[in-house]
């Protein structure tokens, strides 16, 4: 797959410029890693959290340095190299279900908390508002989790709702969700698709 274009900064949608909602975020963020695309973008990728990122990488250092979601040099080009497979290349806005690194102390990242999803919900739905997407596409657990509460739905297993659509009532969107990128190829046996066949019906399920 061709190396996708890096996003511009002046996509960023900064809704709340020095959110201090979370103070164990506050105190292990470099940068609030806000969504970034069109603003008439009709698919909506929602991931997890920025990961630790990596400052001295060329371009793709994460969102937890370049303020950006979804620029890491693995998952970031990932779901992007997806997206422009099923032909969404440019017509997406990416983002996240928590804005900042949620770090375990060790340089590396966690899960984020139950606390700090639910702080992060207002970001999400000001993002969705003001986007106004036709689908959008979870990517994992946790940001699965954080888009179904929107419409108070649980979610159970997560593995069963992968590549299953979804009516939000609340928003009038799609809810495709899909395996987090850092662990697709981890997963995706377990989902009963090849590659290319995952690729298939994520294409066949976008508008």
């Amino acid at each position: 797959m061709a190396d996708p274009e890096f996003p511009a900064p002046e996509n960023k949608l900064v809704v709340e410029s020095d959110c201090t909602r979370c103070p164990a975020l506050v105190e292990c963020r470099n940068r609030i890693s806000w969504g970034v695309g069109p603003s008439d973008a009709t698919v909506v990728v929602v991931g997890e959290a920025p990961g630790a990122g990596n400052p001295d990488a060329d371009r793709w250092q994460g969102g937890n340095w370049t303020g950006m979601s979804y620029t890491a040099q693995h998952s970031g080009r990932r779901i992007r190299e997806t997206m422009a497979t099923v032909g969404y290349d440019e017509d997406v806005f990416y983002t996240n279900a928590v804005k900042c690194f949620p770090s375990d102390g060790e340089g590396s990242n966690r899960a984020p908390s139950a606390a700090e999803k639910d702080n992060c919900l207002d970001h999400l739905v000001t993002e969705l508002e003001t986007i106004d997407p036709d689908v959008v596409i979870p990517t994992g657990r946790h940001a699965t989790e954080s888009v179904f509460s929107l419409d108070d739905r649980t979610l159970g297993g997560f593995l069963e709702t992968v590549l299953e659509p979804v009516e939000s009532v609340r928003f009038g969107y799609t809810i495709v969700p899909l395996l987090h990128p850092a662990y697709r190829d981890v997963w995706l046996s377990r989902v009963g698709y090849e590659l290319a066949e995952y690729f298939d019906e994520l294409a066949r399920l976008l508008p």
